[in-house]
């Protein structure tokens, strides 16, 4: 029984099947080649920002296997807020004693006094300044903006530690933290 020609529809038909399976197979290879490409996009970014960096982990890490036992250095922590009657925000604890090289947390209370939602970026500051090099968060608000709904208050944390190489003579470290409204036009990349 002979194979009957392909009609001229079916022809472009099978032509435009055969460009859609070239096109979703390169589209296959894109998507391998951007999920390879993550891991070292990952660490660009973290190193340019210094947010999830691994040298900073390793520094972390390190300075945990040499935790300071034989001294205490007094970690202050204060607050403000720019905006009168926007924000209620402030520490837990107003200030803790740490052995240099240990890891701890503190808790921040903050609750958004509006009506409306509103996405907040709080900005540290360490005292006095030749702490701010041997004082280390590990994990913070501070790194990402921050959304609140109406009237919505949440503990924020901070993980932090100080070198054990601060320099003997400092014996009290001041954090601060100053929260802020971010405009709506930096907000879309915020959970």
């Amino acid at each position: 029984m002979p194979v009957a020609e392909p009609t001229q529809d079916e022809a472009m038909q099978q032509q435009s099947n055969r460009s859609l399976t070239k096109k979703l197979w390169w589209f296959v290879v894109g998507a391998f080649a951007f999920g390879w490409a993550l891991v070292p996009l990952y660490d660009v970014l973290c190193s340019v920002t210094g947010y999830g960096s691994k040298k900073e982990l390793l520094v972390a890490a390190h300075a945990a296997e040499r935790i300071d036992m034989n001294r205490w250095v007094n970690v202050e922590f204060i607050s403000s807020v720019p905006t009168v009657g926007e924000w209620d925000f402030g520490p837990e604890q107003t200030e803790i004693k740490v052995h240099p090289g240990q890891l701890y947390e503190a808790t921040f209370h903050a609750k958004n006094l509006r009506a409306q939602p509103v996405v907040a970026q709080a900005i540290p500051s360490i005292a006095p300044n030749p702490a701010t090099q041997y004082f280390r968060k590990t994990d913070c608000f501070c790194f990402t903006p921050q959304k609140f709904e109406a009237n919505q208050q949440r503990e924020l944390k901070v993980r932090f530690f100080v070198d054990p190489s601060l320099p003997p003579n400092i014996d009290r470290v001041t954090l601060g933290y100053a929260i802020f409204d971010v405009p709506q036009t930096q907000v879309a990349y915020v959970n």
